[in-house]
Protein backbone atom coordinates (compact mmCIF):
# COMPACT_ATOMS: atom_id res chain seq x y z
CA UNK A 1 0.00 0.00 0.00
CA UNK A 2 1.49 3.21 -1.09
CA UNK A 3 1.96 6.25 1.70
CA UNK A 4 -1.16 7.96 0.16
CA UNK A 5 -3.63 5.17 0.96
CA UNK A 6 -1.66 3.75 4.35
CA UNK A 7 -2.14 7.18 5.90
CA UNK A 8 0.49 9.09 8.09
CA UNK A 9 -0.47 10.91 11.65
CA UNK A 10 -4.26 11.08 12.05
CA UNK A 11 -4.43 8.94 8.95
CA UNK A 12 -1.74 6.44 10.24
CA UNK A 13 -2.94 2.70 10.96
CA UNK A 14 -2.85 3.31 13.84
CA UNK A 15 -5.42 5.70 13.97
CA UNK A 16 -7.42 2.60 12.19
CA UNK A 17 -6.65 0.69 14.74
CA UNK A 18 -7.89 2.90 17.55
CA UNK A 19 -11.37 3.07 15.10
CA UNK A 20 -11.40 -1.14 15.53
CA UNK A 21 -11.17 -1.05 19.15
CA UNK A 22 -14.11 1.89 19.53
CA UNK A 23 -16.22 -0.67 17.34
CA UNK A 24 -15.96 -3.77 19.31
CA UNK A 25 -16.11 -1.51 22.34
CA UNK A 26 -19.74 -0.34 20.55
CA UNK A 27 -20.68 -3.90 20.30
CA UNK A 28 -19.49 -4.56 16.20
CA UNK A 29 -18.27 -8.66 16.70
CA UNK A 30 -17.55 -9.64 13.05
CA UNK A 31 -14.08 -10.79 13.11
CA UNK A 32 -13.75 -10.39 8.81
CA UNK A 33 -15.83 -6.98 8.91
CA UNK A 34 -13.14 -5.58 11.58
CA UNK A 35 -10.02 -6.47 9.78
CA UNK A 36 -11.35 -5.03 6.55
CA UNK A 37 -12.17 -2.04 8.46
CA UNK A 38 -8.85 -1.79 9.91
CA UNK A 39 -7.18 -2.37 5.98
CA UNK A 40 -9.34 0.14 4.29
CA UNK A 41 -8.05 3.98 4.29
CA UNK A 42 -11.04 5.81 4.95
CA UNK A 43 -9.82 9.07 4.33
CA UNK A 44 -9.41 8.77 1.11
CA UNK A 45 -12.80 8.73 0.56
CA UNK A 46 -13.35 12.04 2.39
CA UNK A 47 -12.64 15.39 0.91
CA UNK A 48 -9.33 16.33 1.87
CA UNK A 49 -10.38 19.52 4.29
CA UNK A 50 -12.00 15.92 6.32
CA UNK A 51 -8.68 13.66 5.84
CA UNK A 52 -7.69 14.44 9.46
CA UNK A 53 -11.58 13.33 10.71
CA UNK A 54 -11.50 10.12 8.81
CA UNK A 55 -12.11 7.82 11.85
CA UNK A 56 -13.64 9.91 13.98
CA UNK A 57 -17.32 8.16 14.82
CA UNK A 58 -18.99 10.54 12.76
CA UNK A 59 -20.56 10.93 9.06
CA UNK A 60 -19.10 13.72 7.39
CA UNK A 61 -19.71 15.74 3.95
CA UNK A 62 -18.58 13.96 0.55
CA UNK A 63 -20.92 16.92 -1.67
CA UNK A 64 -24.14 16.89 -3.46
CA UNK A 65 -25.90 17.62 0.54
CA UNK A 66 -24.52 13.70 0.82
CA UNK A 67 -22.43 12.19 3.83
CA UNK A 68 -20.00 9.08 3.95
CA UNK A 69 -21.81 7.29 7.18
CA UNK A 70 -20.05 7.45 10.43
CA UNK A 71 -17.86 4.07 10.55
CA UNK A 72 -20.04 2.38 13.08
CA UNK A 73 -23.00 2.46 10.77
CA UNK A 74 -20.95 1.18 7.90
CA UNK A 75 -19.73 -1.53 10.07
CA UNK A 76 -23.29 -2.47 11.56
CA UNK A 77 -24.91 -2.67 8.74
CA UNK A 78 -22.13 -4.87 6.86
CA UNK A 79 -22.55 -7.10 9.96
CA UNK A 80 -26.27 -7.02 9.81
CA UNK A 81 -26.01 -8.04 6.31
CA UNK A 82 -23.50 -10.97 6.73
CA UNK A 83 -24.69 -12.56 9.74
CA UNK A 84 -26.56 -15.47 7.84
CA UNK A 85 -23.84 -16.26 6.17
CA UNK A 86 -21.75 -15.80 3.31
CA UNK A 87 -22.96 -13.68 0.08
CA UNK A 88 -22.32 -14.17 -3.51
CA UNK A 89 -24.31 -11.13 -5.21
CA UNK A 90 -24.52 -8.23 -3.04
CA UNK A 91 -26.54 -4.58 -4.51
CA UNK A 92 -25.32 -1.40 -3.13
CA UNK A 93 -27.65 1.50 -3.35
CA UNK A 94 -26.10 4.21 -2.94
CA UNK A 95 -22.21 4.52 -3.25
CA UNK A 96 -21.36 7.92 -2.17
CA UNK A 97 -18.17 8.28 -2.57
CA UNK A 98 -17.52 4.12 -2.25
CA UNK A 99 -16.40 3.70 1.10
CA UNK A 100 -18.82 0.81 1.60
CA UNK A 101 -18.49 -0.37 -1.47
CA UNK A 102 -15.05 -1.25 -0.89
CA UNK A 103 -15.48 -2.75 2.63
CA UNK A 104 -18.42 -4.79 0.75
CA UNK A 105 -15.86 -5.86 -1.72
CA UNK A 106 -13.43 -7.66 0.14
CA UNK A 107 -15.90 -9.74 1.75
CA UNK A 108 -18.60 -11.24 -0.39
CA UNK A 109 -17.65 -12.30 -4.06
CA UNK A 110 -19.72 -9.20 -6.22
CA UNK A 111 -20.96 -6.17 -5.39
CA UNK A 112 -23.10 -3.98 -8.18
CA UNK A 113 -23.49 -0.40 -6.39
CA UNK A 114 -25.66 2.37 -8.09
CA UNK A 115 -25.62 5.99 -7.00
CA UNK A 116 -27.79 8.51 -9.07
CA UNK A 117 -24.73 11.42 -8.66
CA UNK A 118 -22.47 11.06 -11.45
CA UNK A 119 -19.66 12.90 -9.99
CA UNK A 120 -19.98 11.06 -6.68
CA UNK A 121 -20.11 8.01 -8.76
CA UNK A 122 -16.71 8.77 -10.95
CA UNK A 123 -15.06 9.86 -7.28
CA UNK A 124 -16.03 6.01 -6.02
CA UNK A 125 -14.59 4.43 -9.52
CA UNK A 126 -11.13 5.99 -8.50
CA UNK A 127 -11.04 4.97 -5.42
CA UNK A 128 -11.57 1.15 -5.67
CA UNK A 129 -9.54 1.63 -8.63
CA UNK A 130 -6.44 2.74 -6.13
CA UNK A 131 -7.39 -0.32 -3.82
CA UNK A 132 -7.81 -3.00 -6.84
CA UNK A 133 -10.72 -4.00 -5.91
CA UNK A 134 -11.96 -5.78 -8.98
CA UNK A 135 -14.86 -7.34 -8.18
CA UNK A 136 -17.47 -3.79 -8.73
CA UNK A 137 -19.24 -3.19 -10.93
CA UNK A 138 -21.17 0.53 -11.12
CA UNK A 139 -24.34 2.11 -12.66
CA UNK A 140 -25.25 5.65 -12.76
CA UNK A 141 -28.79 5.53 -11.82
CA UNK A 142 -31.60 6.15 -9.93
CA UNK A 143 -31.46 3.74 -6.55
CA UNK A 144 -35.09 3.18 -6.10
CA UNK A 145 -35.45 1.02 -9.11
CA UNK A 146 -32.29 -1.26 -8.08
CA UNK A 147 -30.54 -2.99 -11.12
CA UNK A 148 -32.44 -5.56 -12.35
CA UNK A 149 -30.07 -6.52 -15.17
CA UNK A 150 -28.49 -8.50 -12.52
CA UNK A 151 -30.72 -9.81 -9.97
CA UNK A 152 -31.88 -11.47 -7.88
CA UNK A 153 -29.37 -10.77 -5.55
CA UNK A 154 -28.28 -12.25 -1.94
CA UNK A 155 -28.17 -9.02 -0.41
CA UNK A 156 -29.29 -5.39 -0.52
CA UNK A 157 -27.34 -2.88 1.42
CA UNK A 158 -29.00 0.38 1.17
CA UNK A 159 -27.17 3.97 2.38
CA UNK A 160 -30.20 6.11 2.09
CA UNK A 161 -33.55 6.09 3.84
CA UNK A 162 -36.85 5.65 2.04
CA UNK A 163 -39.85 6.79 3.77
CA UNK A 164 -41.29 2.84 2.76
CA UNK A 165 -39.40 0.17 1.35
CA UNK A 166 -38.83 0.23 -2.44
CA UNK A 167 -40.56 -2.66 -4.39
CA UNK A 168 -38.52 -2.62 -7.31
CA UNK A 169 -35.44 -3.74 -4.35
CA UNK A 170 -37.91 -6.38 -2.86
CA UNK A 171 -38.41 -7.92 -6.09
CA UNK A 172 -34.98 -8.07 -6.87
CA UNK A 173 -34.43 -9.67 -3.75
CA UNK A 174 -32.91 -13.66 -3.99
CA UNK A 175 -35.47 -16.49 -1.81
CA UNK A 176 -33.06 -16.35 1.29
CA UNK A 177 -31.94 -12.77 0.68
CA UNK A 178 -31.48 -10.34 2.84
CA UNK A 179 -31.53 -6.50 2.61
CA UNK A 180 -30.30 -3.83 5.15
CA UNK A 181 -32.19 -0.10 4.67
CA UNK A 182 -33.07 2.69 7.02
CA UNK A 183 -36.76 3.71 6.53
CA UNK A 184 -38.67 6.63 8.04
CA UNK A 185 -38.67 10.05 7.46
CA UNK A 186 -36.10 12.91 8.60
CA UNK A 187 -37.65 13.05 11.74
CA UNK A 188 -37.88 8.90 13.00
CA UNK A 189 -35.86 6.37 10.92
CA UNK A 190 -35.06 3.15 11.77
CA UNK A 191 -31.93 0.29 10.19
CA UNK A 192 -34.08 -2.06 9.34
CA UNK A 193 -33.31 -5.82 8.46
CA UNK A 194 -35.27 -7.62 5.36
CA UNK A 195 -35.41 -11.30 5.05
CA UNK A 196 -37.20 -12.96 1.47
CA UNK A 197 -38.76 -15.96 3.08
CA UNK A 198 -40.42 -18.94 0.29
CA UNK A 199 -43.92 -17.18 1.25
CA UNK A 200 -42.98 -13.35 1.65
CA UNK A 201 -41.03 -11.10 3.71
CA UNK A 202 -39.59 -10.64 7.24
CA UNK A 203 -38.58 -7.49 9.00
CA UNK A 204 -36.80 -7.16 12.02
CA UNK A 205 -36.38 -3.47 13.45
CA UNK A 206 -32.56 -3.29 14.44
CA UNK A 207 -31.77 0.43 16.20
CA UNK A 208 -32.96 4.51 15.39
CA UNK A 209 -30.53 5.98 12.76
CA UNK A 210 -30.07 8.80 10.81
CA UNK A 211 -29.49 8.94 7.04
CA UNK A 212 -29.98 11.12 4.08
CA UNK A 213 -33.24 10.57 2.28
CA UNK A 214 -33.73 8.50 -0.54
CA UNK A 215 -33.98 10.85 -3.70
CA UNK A 216 -35.37 9.89 -7.23
CA UNK A 217 -33.86 11.06 -10.56
CA UNK A 218 -30.36 11.29 -11.60
CA UNK A 219 -27.44 14.12 -11.28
Amino acid sequence: MNRRLQGIGMTSRRTRERMVSRLKEQGISNQSVLAVMLETPRHIFVEEAFASRAYEDTALPIGFNQTISQPYIVARMTELLLEKGPLDKVLEVGTGSGYQTAVLAQLVKRVHSVERIYPLQQRARRCIQDLHLRNVRMKHSDGGWGWDDYAPYDGIIVTAAPPELPQPLLDQMARGGVMVIPIGDGREQFLQRITRTEVGFQAEIIEPVSFVPLQGGLL
